[in-house]
């Protein structure tokens, strides 16, 4: 029994989908997370009609792509791959300097000059930050498409942030297993 079915929800809403896998697999291995995670993204880029969803990483100056679902006609990024944080479109999301949600990059005055720079083009592109329980930034959850959309969709934003929190509760659960002692410390009383 599912209890947001209780609430309303279909067992087709993405919502629903999109918590399925990633609190499912909670307990899993490293493996199954990381087979969750992408199986998330595909799910996302499908129902959002993107080209590229990623969930990048900020670490010592880098954005590292740490998941990636892209179209598999179009790769244009890879797991693994990194740039400067400071050229990369997330840095300018989280700290304001371009907008969440952008229907069409080629129209919006902060994100048209940044096109040129690009191997490859973003029509509509929506990104959220990743933000830690401590209240760091991970990173960001990013989706784009090649061309602007006939008919952006609003609440593709508030998927992605819902899926961002998700996942955010997700690192930060691995974060805590991992911090765990290896081996319980001997609490028996010893003559000094």
């Amino acid at each position: 029994m599912n209890p947001l079915n209780d609430l309303g929800y279909k067992a087709d809403d993405l919502t629903v989908q999109v918590t399925e896998l990633l609190v499912a697999t909670s307990d899993a291995s490293d493996e199954l997370v990381d087979q969750s995670v992408f199986d998330v993204l595909r799910l996302l880029r499908e129902r959002m009609k993107m080209d590229v969803v990623f969930v990048s990483e900020f670490t010592e100056g880098q954005r590292v792509f740490r998941h990636v679902s892209q179209a598999p006609d179009s790769p244009v990024i890879s797991k693994g791959d990194s740039e400067p944080l400071e050229r990369s479109w997330c840095q300018r999301v989280v700290d304001g300097r371009l907008p969440r949600f952008i229907a069409d990059a080629t129209a919006h005055p902060a994100s048209a000059p940044l096109l040129k720079g690009l191997p490859f083009p973003i029509g509509t592109h929506i990104s959220v930050p990743i933000v830690l329980e401590n209240g760091d930034i991970y990173g960001t959850l990013c989706c784009f498409s090649f061309h602007p959309q006939d008919q952006p969709n609003i609440e593709d934003l508030k998927n992605l942030e819902f899926t961002a929190r998700l996942a955010a509760q997700k690192l930060d659960q691995r974060r805590v297993v991992r911090k765990a002692p290896q081996a319980v410390p001997d609490w028996q009383l010893k003559p000094r």
